[in-house]
């Protein structure tokens, strides 16, 4: 069986470096392996309509946003197929086809499904395409016969849905769908970053991000205001390590080198935490240190950017070469499932005849 990989992101704004260590930084890493067949890449614009169906601007704009944003880390459209949800409509329609498969009881026992709904405020009102999003994403995985979704732990319920479906699918009518599985970060530092303001999560809405594509000196204006140690007011003060901002993002970036590079007065990560945990630490030199690290990670993703900006119609070209790629594969999995739950009346020229002779007698 070919070993491929489903993964991708809603467009709702630019990314940031959250998703850099969460996801992203994988995926390129799965791509430049040569362990995997075939790689889709989808921008997510159908689901982000499901919440956002009064702003389809905000979602037409942000295509772009996450296009360069991919192109700048380093996915390469020769290994992976990057491609747009909405341009995709067997996708629907396998999605309408698995809703006969699944219970509304069973909808609303996702525990990723609750939280998303109140996290939004939809207790009282939930669109019914926000609802259904787990049935619209096992159309996603499935239809590229994906055997490998890499995702964070929160969205494990998803995919134990997608399997539920592929099983109830294949036991009813053929074994056509492929059950995927899901690969979780093997970082456990890099699962979820915070806001740059120590909340739990990184939000547009909160303006505690630091995007990926933005500049140098907002990178650095937004480290040296990070929410460290609240209780870590003089220099000599033991210090927190945990739920401090600054050191979580040293947890996901910083490597042995940079020590030697920018803080030669330490070995390690452990050696700085145990120096601050102690007292006499202040956090300035450490924001500084992370601003150093980040920089370097950042500059090459923002060249990138800057040479992906100059054409964005080659960009277009990019999407739209790989949506078509994705589509054939989409309508070869189509065509499958309508054959296995017997609704190919055209295609079947053995059936047409069964009738016709059976009329005609």
């Amino acid at each position: 069986m070919s070993k491929i990989i489903l993964t991708g992101d809603r467009p709702t704004g630019k990314l940031h470096v959250g998703h850099y260590v969460g996801s992203l930084r994988g995926r390129v890493e799965l791509q430049n392996s040569g362990k995997f067949d075939h790689i889709y890449i989808m921008i997510a614009d159908a689901q982000a309509l499901t919440d956002n169906a009064d702003n389809p601007e905000k979602v037409r704009q942000n295509i772009i946003e996450v296009a360069l944003d991919y192109l700048s880390v380093g996915l390469d459209p020769l290994k992976s197929s990057m491609f747009i949800q909405s341009q995709i409509s067997e996708l629907c329609e396998l999605a309408f086809y698995y809703m006969n498969l699944v219970t509304v009881s069973r909808l609303q026992r996702n525990p990723t499904v609750k939280s998303e709904i109140q996290m939004r405020n939809f207790e009282t009102s939930i669109p019914v395409g926000f609802f259904t999003y787990p049935i619209s994403q096992a159309a996603d995985i499935t239809a590229f016969k994906a055997t490998t979704v890499p995702v964070g732990e929160d969205q494990a319920p998803m995919i134990e849905q997608t399997k539920e479906i592929v099983r109830k699918f294949n036991g009813t009518y053929a074994e056509v769908l492929v059950e995927p599985e899901i690969l979780l970060p093997d970082n456990k530092a890099c699962l979820r970053l915070p806001g740059t303001d120590g909340k739990a999560k990184m939000s547009k809405s909160l303006n505690n991000c630091i995007y990926l594509s933005d500049s140098e000196e907002d990178v650095k204006k937004k480290i040296m205001s990070m929410y460290t140690d609240p209780n870590h007011l003089r220099v000599e003060d033991p210090g927190q390590v945990e739920g401090n901002s600054v050191f979580i993002y040293l947890d996901a970036f910083s490597k042995t080198e940079h020590f030697g590079a920018y803080l030669p007065d330490y070995a390690s990560l452990q050696e700085l935490k145990e120096h601050y945990m102690r007292g006499g630490l202040g956090d300035v030199k450490v924001k500084k240190f992370l601003n150093a690290v980040l920089q370097e990670e950042l500059a090459p993703i923002r060249e990138r950017r800057k040479h992906f900006e100059k054409d964005i119609p080659e960009v277009y070209q990019i999407l739209k070469k790989g949506t078509e790629e994705a589509r054939e594969k989409a309508a070869a999995t189509l065509s499958e499932v309508k054959e296995a739950m017997k609704i190919n009346y055209f295609e079947d020229l053995t059936m047409i005849q069964e009738q016709a002779k059976r009329y005609s007698e």
